[in-house]
Order: structure tokens, then C-alpha cells, then sequence
């Protein structure tokens, strides 16, 4: 099945994916409605094509070693706690 790959920033430290851009990976299958290679015209109604594309797929293209941008505004913004 067809599926978005998307590109982005991987923080190691909170784990965080900060998604930047998103491309569409072609199957190529011809009972695929998001193929380019889709056997049917437009409107397909038929029962065997497949109608969903499959979960996208992470690609980081850029890892940090910190925390991201939310992460740290969360912890700026947390209450002190007393001991």
C-alpha cells in the first residue's frame, strides 16, 4: 500500500518527532487508489482495490541530542515543588 513518509527532527532526550516536511511513497500497485499505476479510472468503485494508505513512516533526518522546544517550555513553566 501507499504511504506518507515524513521527514523531521528526532529529539533523543524526550523522544519528541518534530515533523518538517511530508512526501507520498507510490506502491506502485495496480489495486491501489493512491497509486499512479491505479488500474481504474477516476471514481473507482471497485471491492478489490485498496481504499487505505498504510500508517506513515518516521524519517528523521535530523537528530539533537536535546529536548525539544516543548519539552523545555514545560519544564520552565512547572510549579517548584517543595521537599
Amino acid at each position: 500500500m501507499c504511504h506518507n513518509v515524513i521527514d523531521g527532527r528526532l529529539h533523543l532526550e524526550c523522544q519528541h518527532f518534530i515533523p518538517m516536511s511530508t512526501r507520498t511513497q507510490d506502491c506502485l500497485r495496480p489495486n491501489c487508489l493512491f497509486s499512479r499505476r491505479h488500474e481504474h479510472p477516476i471514481g473507482c468503485r471497485s471491492t478489490s482495490c485498496i481504499r487505505m494508505m498504510s500508517i506513515p513512516q518516521r524519517n528523521p533526518i535530523r537528530i539533537s541530542e536535546t529536548k525539544c522546544a516543548d519539552c523545555i517550555m514545560r519544564e520552565r513553566s512547572a510549579p517548584l515543588r517543595c521537599t
